[in-house]
């Protein structure tokens, strides 16, 4: 089983902003394996399929950006020999640039953060890198809305993102 989590936060306020890029790519992953994300469970919005062979669960936490852990641990724990990805954005990366990593620290992320203190640094990575706006507080920064002339960049970095663990699964 390969669970793969997108970071981000719930609600409407939040839908369109730089720190729901997970959120997003769930979305996307969930258009191009065909498995709705609506059930609510392991305090997550979560969708179970069958891609190449593999089974699939696909999630959203909705315990906000800060307390992801919980809900990551939540699905580690039922599932306990899983597979997790976690996707996410990252002030370090330039903007529209994604990188993956099998493991690693947690940065600068508050969400990657909580994830690490509740189930330690095992566990694979992808992140989308949203920059810095040195104009701006950091949190301001990563809960405004992208702007529309980046639409297109982080569109286009979604779709890397989810390419890339379309090939982690095989």
């Amino acid at each position: 089983m390969i669970i793969i989590i997108g970071l981000g936060n719930i609600g409407v306020q939040y839908a369109n902003t730089y720190h729901n890029l997970g959120f997003k790519a769930i979305d996307k992953l969930s258009a191009i394996f065909n498995i709705s994300v609506e059930k609510k469970k392991y305090k997550s919005l979560i969708g179970k399929g069958t891609v190449k062979g593999q089974e699939i669960i696909l999630a959203k936490p909705i315990t906000y950006m800060n307390n992801s852990g919980m809900a990551v641990y939540a699905l580690k724990k039922k599932y306990r020999d899983s597979r997790i990805i976690v996707i996410v954005d990252d002030i370090d990366l330039k903007k529209g640039e994604v990188r993956y990593r099998e493991r690693g620290k947690s940065g600068t992320h508050n969400g990657l953060r909580s994830v690490v203190s509740y189930i330690g640094e095992e566990f694979e990575r992808v992140r989308i890198g949203i920059g810095r706006d040195t104009t701006k507080d950091l949190a301001d920064y990563v809960l405004s809305n992208i702007k529309q002339e980046e639409g297109q960049l982080f569109i286009e970095a979604i779709d890397k993102a989810c390419k890339i663990i379309e090939e982690k699964i095989v």
